[in-house]
């Protein structure tokens, strides 16, 4: 398993388990998350599609709750024991505390705002007073850190606005980043300048949907009529900016098992450079740090160097730290054209590195 630090103190698996498991045999969901946590994943969320799961979780997990981080929703309403969505505070109330008592807990890791995606579910949010509510539990020491959950970048940028999120769940994936699906919202720009706030500001993001509801992964239902794999979803997802960890929709324990292959998959086999080929106008020439033109023949790590140069332009003071004290810079370059040749998105490095080395030269 690999980790990533959150502006928060936690180091979180960069693959999550979320409440996908189907619990119709209640032992096989607890095997799943046995699995999951004796193989290193320590942060799991709640939005389930049904009430069941939580029961399996608190049975496995209570007894290292201090090792593991729960990320749970508020607004995500179990009727019947089904997922329903909901504004209402005192029906919030009820189900957080149902939630909290299933899984043997008396705290939240990451309390969310969730799955708000039009501006007037987020104004009902604020008058209904669960936002409040979500501060107050906060202020008492039972919500640890605010989050939200939302797949438009133009709200998200508002709630951010707030100075109270600390964490954020977004679906990313080559589909909806590039303009194809029914959660594909925003321009392309638009959704990675919104990763880009989040790596400045410390607000790590967990994915939601890499592989936009399985549509990705079957040629014949992909946008771009041409499968990817479960690795090169996931590569794709943790190279973007803000990312600190996926959550695959695993259903058991199988599911899992193939996800968890990802950490022994050759680079090739997590390349998604295939994507360069169908990406739309405004996302051409620019660097998305796939990593596609290494091997380098003078060493530089092109991506990172694009990366923090775009961070940096953004205002995150702490990235260009970071590039400085890398030990090979923009100005190293060579100008051999190597990584011209093989970028998929059809972006001139050579002329890129000349322009990162007079920004930080400046």
């Amino acid at each position: 398993m690999e980790y990533r630090k959150l502006s928060t103190g936690q180091d979180i698996s960069v693959i999550a388990l979320g409440g996908a498991l189907q619990v119709s045999e209640g032992q096989r969901a607890e095997e799943a998350i046995d699995f999951a946590y004796e193989n290193g994943i320590n942060f799991f969320d709640f939005a389930a599609a049904e009430e069941a799961p939580f029961a399996a979780y608190g049975n496995i997990l209570a007894s290292v709750r201090n090792k593991v981080y729960f990320q749970v929703h508020f607004g995500a309403l179990y009727r019947d024991g089904k997922y329903a969505w909901g504004l209402d505070l005192d029906d919030i109330k009820k189900s957080v505390d149902a939630q909290m008592k299933a899984l043997k807990t008396d705290y939240i890791d990451f309390g969310f705002i969730h799955c708000l995606d039009e501006e007037q579910d987020w104004v009902t949010y604020c008058d209904n007073g669960v936002f409040d509510y979500i501060k107050e539990l906060k202020r008492d020491g039972v919500v640890r850190h605010i989050g939200c959950s939302t797949h438009t970048p133009k709200l998200a940028h508002k709630i951010i606005d707030t100075g109270e999120i600390e964490h954020m769940m977004f679906s990313i994936n080559p589909a909806y980043d590039f303009n194809h699906g029914a959660y594909a919202s925003g321009e392309t720009s638009e959704r990675l300048n919104l990763y880009e706030r989040c790596e400045k500001e410390g607000i790590g993001i967990s994915v939601m949907k890499p592989f936009a509801g399985g549509t990705l992964l079957d040629a014949a239902t992909s946008p771009f009529n041409q499968a990817l794999t479960k690795y090169q979803c996931i590569q794709y997802c943790l190279d973007k900016p803000g990312v600190k960890t996926v959550i695959p929709g695993a259903f058991n324990k199988k599911h899992l098992e193939e996800v968890l292959g990802f950490f022994d998959a050759a680079p090739e086999e997590r390349d998604y450079s295939i994507i360069g080929s169908f990406t739309p106008t405004d996302a051409k020439g620019r660097c998305v740090y796939c990593n596609h033109c290494q091997p380098c023949p003078a060493g530089l790590d092109v991506a990172l160097i694009n990366k923090y140069y775009d961070l940096a332009k953004a205002g995150d003071e702490l990235a260009e730290d970071h590039y400085r004290n890398l030990e090979l810079k923009a100005s190293d370059c060579i100008s051999c054209g190597h990584c011209n040749e093989r970028c998929p998105f059809g972006t001139d490095q050579v002329a890129k590195m000349k322009e990162i080395a007079e920004y930080f030269d400046r």
